[in-house]
């Protein structure tokens, strides 16, 4: 071979692999995404159960509930349009309260209900990407 069809030959190996390396790395990352979804969306097109996802929405006033362990607790996520009963066993965060943004990082049960994993917090309410301003409601239409 010459050597100019040494460096065809090799310049086409180098993208195959490059090519092969991403897409065995998207493969990887689409089954270990989770997507965010509002009671909204979930009343609509629920998730699959045992699916790692994002819930994210209002804690509902008056919905957080402490159980005997001390450790877990259950409240309700809410839009204007859906709740979705939460259970989280282990430490929130500082600035998880009723009436605040929360989004929780787990999966649903058959029940419907879910299991979160992980809490995060929103330290403030003032701002929403506009996408997703119109499907949640003040802090102060939660109230029951």
């Amino acid at each position: 071979m010459k050597r100019k069809h040494q460096r065809l030959v090799l310049g086409l190996a180098a993208l195959v692999a490059i090519g092969g390396a991403s897409a065995l790395a998207l493969s990887a990352l689409q089954d270990q995404a989770a997507f965010f979804y509002t009671p909204g969306d979930v009343a609509t097109a629920r998730p699959e159960p045992g699916k790692a996802v994002r819930l994210g929405g209002m804690v509902e006033t008056g919905s957080i509930e402490r159980l005997a362990d001390g450790v877990t607790i259950r409240f309700v996520v809410a839009d204007k349009d859906a709740k979705v009963p939460v259970r989280f066993t282990g430490v929130t965060p500082d600035l998880f309260k009723e009436g605040s943004g929360v989004v929780a990082e787990g999966s649903f049960t058959g029940d419907g209900s879910f299991v979160a994993d992980n809490l995060l917090a929103k330290h403030d309410e003032r701002y929403m990407p506009p996408e997703i301003a119109d499907k949640m409601p003040a802090a102060d239409t939660l109230v029951q």
